[in-house]
């Protein structure tokens, strides 16, 4: 599984970040994401962070869920 970090900054004080498939082509549904960082090193810290706890996931076997997987399970909970 080859992922790829994005660090976009937005308006004048606001950074996001994304882990998403370095092959996909459409970054609508990502693995994980942070919005409204406040710097670029945030974002990336963040986005660091959360990289290393997929590799050791995807390293024991998991494969991580996109963000639209993970709110389908929360929602099939409280429902």
């Amino acid at each position: 599984m080859k992922l790829k970090v994005r660090v976009v900054h937005y308006r004048h004080d606001c950074w996001y970040a994304d882990i998403d498939d370095a092959d996909d082509r459409q970054p609508d549904d990502p693995y994980w994401y942070a919005d409204g960082c406040r710097t670029q090193a945030e974002a990336i810290a963040l986005a660091c962070t959360e990289l290393a706890a997929l590799d050791q996931a995807v390293a024991g076997g998991d494969v991580p869920p996109r963000i639209s997987e993970t709110r389908a399970d929360d929602h099939a909970r409280v429902a």
